[in-house]
């Protein structure tokens, strides 16, 4: 029989799988936005913020109302705190989504300073990143979660790639670059930091599942 918790565990799931489509398709169309320096979609994604933040309320509401009704122990406590937990990161994921457009709006009517060519590469790492993430939560999949914790790396080294190039080939050798450079210098971190986002997320996937902390501690993996 089956137990009134677990339709509620499920509707649970189901919400955190919205909100992370929600990310995804932020973080999409903002890198989209840049590539075409697309105002119209740079501002579509400031206002697709609104529906993430809710979302994040309802999650952390449900999860506490859980928690206070069920008094849940073991595999379900862990699940509903990883839930909040999550939720917390793909809404700052959403508005790293959110400074990327506002970046992409700084940069409009103005040409690129350089062909973008790492930056698109970091981007597609962190969307792939934060499918995984969402992907390895809905699926309770401690391998897929790990093989976005290991991703993180790849990422990092775009963003310092995308960094050393514009710092030394570019703000060094002409200043009039600056206002070109410095948002394209934002745009990788906040990418990279979507990774680290990601990351987040699938370490407490390791920890719903298995009871087992790795964060700082990728040895353990």
């Amino acid at each position: 029989m089956e137990r009134h918790l677990d339709k509620e565990l499920q509707e649970l799931k189901t919400e955190i799988l919205r909100m992370g489509g929600l990310v995804e398709n932020a973080i999409g169309v903002s890198v989209e936005a840049l590539k075409q320096l697309d105002r119209l979609a740079a501002e579509k994604v400031i206002c697709s913020d609104k529906a993430i933040d809710e979302l994040e309320l309802g999650i952390d509401e449900k999860s506490l109302d859980l928690l206070a009704l069920y008094q849940p122990m073991a595999v379900d406590l862990r699940f509903i705190t990883m839930a909040m937990k999550i939720s917390t990161d793909l809404e700052r994921m959403a508005d790293l989504a959110v400074d990327i457009a506002q970046r992409v709006l700084e940069l409009s009517g103005k040409p690129l300073l350089k062909p973008l060519v790492d930056i698109p590469r970091l981007a597609a790492v962190a969307q792939d990143m934060t499918k995984g993430a969402i992907d390895s939560f809905v699926g309770a999949d401690v391998s897929l979660a790990k093989n976005v914790i290991l991703r993180d790396t790849e990422a990092d080294s775009l963003r310092n790639k995308v960094q050393v190039e514009l710092i030394n080939d570019y703000i060094a050798k002409d200043k009039s670059s600056v206002s070109r450079a410095i948002p394209l210098l934002l745009i990788a971190r906040h990418l990279e930091r979507v990774c680290d986002h990601a990351t987040n997320i699938a370490e407490d996937v390791i920890y719903m599942v298995e009871a087992r902390v790795v964060r700082h501690h990728q040895e353990k993996l």
